[in-house]
C-alpha cells in the first residue's frame, strides 16, 4: 500500500520595497506556490522595521497547501529571492523580494537553517495583519496592536500597480 500523502497549509510572508514591487510579489507568489492550491492576502503598505532608512514595503502573506518537505519549501523561497536578484548587503535593508516561511499549520522546526514558527513574526505587524486575513483564529486584535510598524491596505495583488 502506498504511503499516505500528508497535505498541510504553510504560510509565507513576502515583501518588496525596491523596483516594481507588484511584479516582484506576483512572481514570488508564483515561484513559491508553484501549481499547488494557494491563497494570498491583500497587499499592505508597511513601514520598514529594523532601523535602516528606506522606502516603505509592500507585503502579503501566502498560504500554500502542500506535501512538500521543509527543505524543499526553503529552496523554493531562496530560488524566488534569487530570481528577483535580491542582494543581502545590509541586514533589514532594502530588497527586491524577501520571503520568509512564517508558520506551518501543525508543525514546528528548530533546524538552524529553518526555524518555524519564524522567531519574530509576532513582533511584526506587516506579518500579523495579512496573516489574520487568512487565519483570523491565530491573530487577535491585541496581537496586532502589540506588534511593531504601521500598515495600510493597498488592495489585492491583482489590482496594485
Amino acid at each position: 500500500m502506498p504511503a499516505k500523502t500528508i497535505l498541510r497549509r504553510v504560510y509565507f510572508s513576502l515583501g518588496s520595497n525596491l523596483g516594481d514591487r507588484a511584479r516582484y510579489l506576483r512572481d514570488g507568489v508564483r515561484d513559491v506556490a508553484r501549481d499547488e492550491p494557494h491563497r494570498v492576502s491583500r497587499v499592505y503598505l508597511t513601514e520598514p522595521v529594523g532601523g535602516v532608512s528606506q522606502d516603505d514595503f509592500w507585503n502579503v502573506v501566502l498560504e500554500v497547501t502542500t506535501s512538500a518537505p521543509p527543505k524543499e519549501l526553503l529552496n523554493r523561497l531562496r530560488a524566488a529571492e534569487a530570481r528577483a536578484e535580491r542582494l543581502r548587503e545590509v541586514r533589514w535593508g532594502p530588497r527586491t523580494l524577501d520571503v520568509d516561511l512564517v508558520r506551518w499549520e501543525d508543525e514546528d522546526s528548530e533546524d538552524p537553517e529553518l526555524t518555524v514558527p519564524h522567531p519574530r513574526y509576532r513582533e511584526r505587524r506587516f506579518v500579523l495583519a495579512p496573516l489574520r486575513e487568512l487565519r483570523p483564529e491565530w491573530v487577535s486584535d491585541e496581537d496586532v496592536e502589540r506588534a511593531e510598524g504601521e500598515v495600510h491596505i493597498l488592495g489585492t495583488l491583482e489590482d496594485v500597480q
